[in-house]
């Protein structure tokens, strides 16, 4: 089960995250989301464990747990219909108002 973990403090890195979650289980991996120009924590990452049970049992007992004096927040991952990460399908089109295809207005 993949878990949601926000309100991660800077200092909490992915080593930190999976020993944190190993103790209720076994954790598949844990991964703390990161700016790609500053590779700072953006203070929130995701985990999964190996066996649901486990998985709910360290959401129940570590949400609202405080952690190095910021507050976490852990809830089930909402799953990626397409499998991609990011923007799933959404956003702006090419061209002109996000019409697509011409790079420049029509005029009647």
């Amino acid at each position: 089960m993949k878990l949601f973990v926000a309100g991660l403090s800077g200092d909490i890195d992915e080593i930190d995250l999976k020993e944190m979650f190993e103790l209720y289980g076994e954790v598949k991996f844990a991964q703390v989301i990161t700016d790609r120009q500053t590779r700072k924590s953006k203070g929130f990452g995701f985990v999964e464990m190996l066996k649901k049970e486990e998985a709910v049992e360290a959401m129940n007992l570590l949400n609202g747990v405080s952690i190095f004096g910021k507050k976490i927040v852990v809830q089930p991952a909402e799953e990626n219909p397409s499998g991609r990460s990011g923007n799933s399908g959404g956003g702006r089109q090419g061209g002109y108002n996000g019409g697509g295809g011409n790079s420049r207005p029509r005029f009647r």
